[in-house]
């Protein structure tokens, strides 16, 4: 599969980094994000992302983290050539793919099953992610002109459809893909759309959330789905930003709060970082242990009211 390496792209000036950063306090958890832009995209697609959507959605996303009390760094903003054949890709691999186990959970499902990245998608991420010492610490926002993901939908009990959807953003998700991502990779998110709806400006925060919550579309009492259209937290599509802590928010707070992606900082500047994933990292990983929902329990509960 064609690709240019990484080390080809460089920084966009014209990025104010320390305006951006500003007011960052080394002692609140955070998390360093680096923004990628191809400068050869089609001229169709050039208003669907624009550098000015990407670093005003990357704003949003740090008033939205900041109020749930971490922080979002922004190490750079890098730009070079794509491959043209890589613009449009799927995100994962088709082979031998079954609908989800309906005995149990989406979550408990894909640890049995995880999603494995497509050989496009891990194409055109290396050629832009540098495969470094830390990179598996940052949370990488790619740039492409479309990702499209596959998945069943349940229409009866004996009945499925596949459904092929083109996404605006995707996290590649820890629930989702485990240790299936190439390690340096494990923080790539893509974006290709951030103009579709007028909450559009909240696609960089809610695909931050699955990276950093490593959670689904839920809030409250929706259990998670695929995709829910509703108002209420940041996890949801709609207006929505809660990130709300306890049992009644599903434990979203906690659990961002011990993402393995945040650091602290000490007075000499050195870095503490949370412990890392021990399992995988989906959603049941030990480092949530007291902050996961049981999934199994809870839709038992629902049948029997």
């Amino acid at each position: 599969m064609p690709s240019a390496p990484a080390n080809s792209w460089t920084q966009v000036a014209t990025v104010d980094l320390e305006a951006i950063n500003s007011g960052l306090d080394p002692a609140i958890p955070t998390a360093d994000v680096a923004l990628y832009y191809p400068n050869n995209l089609d001229p169709a697609h050039s208003a669907k992302v624009t550098p000015d959507l990407l670093v005003s959605g990357f704003v949003a996303a740090k008033d939205i983290f900041g109020v749930a009390g971490v922080q979002l760094k922004l190490l750079f903003f890098k730009t070079g050539p794509l491959d043209p054949s890589l613009f449009e890709v799927n995100s994962t691999r088709g082979d031998g793919d079954v609908p989800s186990a309906r005995f149990t959970n989406m979550y408990a499902g894909a640890e049995r099953r995880p999603a494995k990245i497509s050989m496009e998608a891990q194409a055109a991420f290396e050629t832009m992610v540098e495969d470094r010492p830390g990179s598996e610490l940052i949370v990488h926002i790619v740039t492409l002109q479309d990702v499209y993901m596959e998945f069943f939908e349940k229409l009866d009990y004996r009945t499925w459809q596949r459904k092929t959807i083109s996404t605006g953003g995707l996290s590649f998700p820890g629930y989702m893909y485990g240790e299936t991502m190439p390690r340096h990779l494990r923080g790539v998110i893509s974006i290709t759309d951030l103009t579709k709806s007028e909450d559009s400006w909240k696609t960089i925060a809610h695909e931050l959330g699955h990276k950093l919550l490593n959670v689904s579309h839920e809030y409250r009492d929706v259990s998670p789905q695929h995709e829910v259209n509703a108002d209420g937290g940041l996890m949801l599509y709609g207006k929505g930003t809660e990130i709300l802590p306890g049992a009644d928010g599903r434990y979203h707070r906690e659990r961002l709060h011990r993402s393995p992606y945040l650091y602290t900082e000490d007075t000499s500047g050195e870095r503490t970082y949370n412990p890392d994933y021990q399992a995988g990292g989906f959603y049941f990983d030990p480092i949530y242990e007291g902050v996961s929902v049981d999934l199994d329990a809870e839709a038992l509960a629902a049948t029997a009211e």
